[in-house]
């Protein structure tokens, strides 16, 4: 069995390595400031052309929360050269898609095409960013959107507020406390010269980076680049104030309550550094030894042998500036929420108090080497990640590094990362709760 397990890892690491090709691209800057990259794949007749603008609901006034997300939708409308609402129909009669979607630190707008329409795709960002028309009949069409959007996703999901009572508890100074999509005050009460001014200021081309990744020409590519983004005039450059959270050093207990549920859970959230330290890569780890699928420890503890809970899982929310982990649960029948916790804790101690196996630590290997590789195993999710690599790490050749940093992760940071961190003084526990529970 022992044979068969070493020959099994061996043939996945072998594969793994096969198809784990290193992603060659080339980066520059036009003269306004914009970063360039582009990527050659002709293996498909495909090409992804993007943008990704540093610019997320952290950046909003706090009296005008949800910004960033209208601009994903609000750029679509159309400008001077595209009549609102073409947008779509170009793109779809011409064989491609698009979308776009906005975190709290960026947002990132796409289009994939037949490669013989990868200037369309180019003259058509450089539309969105050069000439955007911002009317009222737009933020009038698209706050309804926001609010449609808003009711489907958040307000009428089951679970679907319990993330934001996390932030707001988790941070106090940091913009983080607020939801990307915002609060829909706001939006009613902005002005639209407010609308202009936010474009203005962020969706500018030295706060972009695009990429065209795909069955392209290089050569032919860059003059495109220079014929549609060159001339768009360089904005001014934006200042950020660095927030610093005071650290979390005794518990926290909140309650939240949601209309949609019958069954309530239990959430133990921890502050946690940025995506870029090494300890956030660490702590994915932790989350996929203690949550990931039905051979995970809070799975077969939980759910298989105890029957205390539905559902349970750990996950690393890391973001640019700072990181939450999140442990949470479902109770099953009578089980008390607190024994939840307490049974959830023990899980954690015993990675604090002990190395885990080398058989587990091999299979993290395994799963962090498989997704590795399935992230760039199309075109689309390599643009994604050499915009996010440029955008919010700095280091574009993260797309080919970054694996290195979870092999070099070793059992004993495991453990010291889960006690540095995952302690019971430095967290919040919120009950979250069904509606009618409220006193």
């Amino acid at each position: 069995m022992k044979q068969k397990l070493v020959m099994l890892t061996f043939l996945t690491m072998a594969v793994t390595m096969i198809y784990a090709q290193e992603v060659k691209f080339e980066e520059y800057d036009l003269n306004n400031g914009m970063h360039v990259i582009l990527h050659q794949d002709n293996a498909a007749p495909v090409v992804t052309t993007s943008v990704m603008y540093h610019v997320g609901a952290k950046d909003e006034n706090p009296d005008r929360t949800g910004f960033a997300h209208f601009f994903e939708h609000l750029l679509f409308e159309g400008t001077e050269n595209i009549d609102r609402g073409e947008w779509f129909t170009i793109v779809s009669s011409n064989g491609g898609t698009n979308n776009a979607n906005t975190t709290d630190d960026r947002t990132y707008y796409y289009e994939v095409f037949p490669s013989n329409n990868v200037e369309l795709g180019l003259w058509m960002e450089s539309e969105r960013l050069m000439h955007p028309v911002i009317n009222q009949i737009g933020v009038d069409t698209q706050n309804e959107v926001v609010k449609e959007e808003k009711r489907l996703r958040v307000d009428n999901q089951p679970y679907g507020h319990f993330l934001e009572y996390v932030k707001q508890e988790m941070f106090k100074k940091h913009p983080y406390k607020g939801t990307t999509i915002g609060k829909m005050a706001h939006l009613d009460a902005a002005t639209l010269e407010e609308f202009q001014a936010f474009n203005k200021k962020f969706y500018i081309p030295n706060n972009a980076v695009l990429v065209v990744a795909g069955d392209i020409d290089i050569p032919k590519v860059k003059e495109m680049v220079e014929n549609y983004f060159g001339p768009i005039p360089r904005g001014e450059e934006i200042v950020r104030k660095k927030i610093i959270e005071d650290p979390i050093i005794k518990p926290i207990s909140a309650k939240g309550y949601d209309a949609n549920i019958q069954i309530p859970a239990v959430v133990a959230a921890y502050r946690t550094p940025s995506f870029k330290e090494r300890d956030s890569y660490v702590l994915d780890m932790i989350s996929s030894y203690l949550s990931s699928g039905k051979s995970s420890r809070l799975y077969k503890r939980l759910v298989d042998e105890k029957k205390m809970a539905l559902q349970v899982g750990a996950f690393n929310i890391s973001q640019e500036d700072y990181g939450m982990y999140v442990v949470f649960g479902l109770p099953l029948g009578d089980t008390k929420l607190e024994d939840l916790v307490k049974e959830m804790d023990e899980e954690i101690v015993k990675i604090q108090n002990s190395l885990i196996s080398e058989r587990d630590y091999q299979k993290l290997q395994n799963k962090f080497e498989n997704q590795f590789v399935n992230s760039n195993s199309s075109v689309s999710g390599i643009a994604n990640s050499l915009a996010k690599y440029y955008m919010l790490y700095g280091d574009v050749n993260l797309i080919n590094n970054e694996i290195k940093i979870y092999e070099s992760i070793t059992r004993e940071e495991i453990q010291a990362v889960a006690k540095k961190y995952l302690q019971p003084n430095q967290r919040l526990v919120l009950e979250y709760l069904p509606e009618k529970d409220k006193k």
